[in-house]
């Protein structure tokens, strides 16, 4: 029962807490996707959002071509099962045309070559026997051998006038890839999302400083930085400001001047020296605050000035788990990209859950070896947690599990792109 008094799994000191789903679609539905684009080069293109479709000018391949290394032969000069001798009358590398092949002659012939005029089938190098070299050469072949045999047709790949890209995909090294066969040289993309972050706290220090008693290393902006640069985002950090309420506002506007979306960590709880919640709610507005997820709950969503707000939690395992599950599709909408959702599978667990929790939890988890093992400690303040894992194991509020209980995985390859 909850401190309220109410059985409500969503119910937290007296508050509602607002479901995992309503947040996602209240984010997303505020995530505008950015219009303005650029072109960039195919070396400069991996992780871009594509901004223009892109269509094919030629076929691929552009011609017949052998798809091995072999002999071009005409099939019907070795229509019954006998073996034939034939004349070698022409060689043909790949990037050469050869003539129109001659009656009961082969064309020696590689891996890509154009199939030459009247031929219409290629035999293997392996099943052949040559013999002689030069002018002299000949091949032993043993038919028959069906006409279209180890041809790759042109446009058997592409056609002229196909699709190839669609609008709004993130560019991976085999679309880019795509995008070089057919000959384009550079692509229309989103310009990069301009991501201000700062953070409060008088506590913290940057990583070589030396530590007085009472200080922390800032892990928070290290981890959000990472994830930014994982989602091609233009960092412009303001640094760490000093913990004031007049600070803290300062902050906000000039990071709103500079960029298309805010971020910190930190502040947005309910102690007497967290000011994010409240300079947002005097400088702009407060869509979203406390979410029914475990590790993270406090998480302020608003505008500063027109621009989008993200305020995570201080704990840096409730920043990493609340980027991937409400920052990444939210910054992947705003970047004009049409995926948001990472994919998840279902494993079989290797662990118990006892005791049912009331709010939804992400869990550190490793997956190997055909079973899902949680770490040892799930506190949010335990960052070896995150390293030490490779997914989010997902436990919704209410639910207990057994050994061999099939859990949501949500590995972290899918919330990396």
């Amino acid at each position: 029962m909850s401190a309220c008094g109410c059985d409500d799994i969503g119910c937290d000191n007296g508050q509602t807490l607002m479901p995992i789903e309503d947040a996602l679609v209240l984010l997303l539905n505020s995530a505008n996707p950015i219009t303005e684009t650029e072109k960039v080069s195919l070396a400069d293109a991996h992780g871009r959002i594509l901004a223009q479709e892109l269509s094919s000018s030629i076929d691929v391949p552009p011609a017949d071509n052998s798809a091995m290394d072999g002999y071009a032969v005409y099939s019907a000069d070795l229509a019954d099962s006998s073996e034939k001798l034939l004349a070698v009358s022409q060689r043909i590398p790949a990037g050469k045309m050869g003539s129109e092949l001659k009656p009961g002659t082969a064309a020696r012939i590689f891996t890509g070559a154009p199939i030459p005029p009247r031929a219409d089938a290629v035999v293997m190098q392996e099943v052949c026997i040559a013999e002689g070299e030069g002018k002299n050469s000949t091949v032993k072949i043993t038919g028959p051998v069906p006409a279209g045999k180890n041809i790759r047709r042109a446009g058997e790949d592409i056609k002229t006038g196909d699709s190839i890209l669609k609008t709004g995909i993130k560019l991976k090294p085999q679309d880019i890839a795509m995008a070089a066969s057919v000959g384009f040289a550079e692509v229309t993309v989103y310009k990069r999302l301009r991501v201000g972050i700062f953070f409060t706290g008088d506590e913290l220090r940057e990583p070589g400083e030396k530590l007085e008693p009472g200080q922390i290393y800032n892990s928070n902006k290290h981890v959000m930085c990472g994830l930014l640069n994982n989602l091609n985002c233009e960092v412009i950090d303001l640094g760490t400001i000093e913990d004031t309420l007049e600070a803290t506002k300062s902050a906000m506007l000039k990071a709103a001047e500079k960029s298309d979306l805010v971020m910190t960590s930190g502040g947005v709880s309910v102690g007497e020296e967290d000011y994010i919640r409240i300079a947002l709610e005097e400088l702009g507005q407060l869509d979203m605050w406390r979410i029914n997820i475990k590790p993270g709950k406090p998480l302020a969503f608003g505008k500063v000035a027109n621009t989008p707000f993200l305020g995570m939690p201080g704990n840096p395992v409730s920043v990493f788990a609340t980027f991937c599950i409400f920052a990444r599709p939210f910054i992947l909408k705003k970047q004009g990209a049409s995926e948001t959702s990472a994919k998840s599978f279902m494993v079989p667990a290797a662990f118990e859950w006892k005791k049912a929790g009331k709010r939804h939890e992400y869990v550190r988890a490793r997956f190997e070896n055909g079973a899902l093992e949680l770490f040892s400690h799930q506190g949010s303040g335990v960052l070896s947690s995150t390293s030490w894992a490779n997914g989010l194991a997902v436990i919704p509020a209410g639910v207990t599990v057994a050994i061999q209980d099939l859990i949501e995985f949500i590995p972290y390859s899918e919330l990396s792109v």
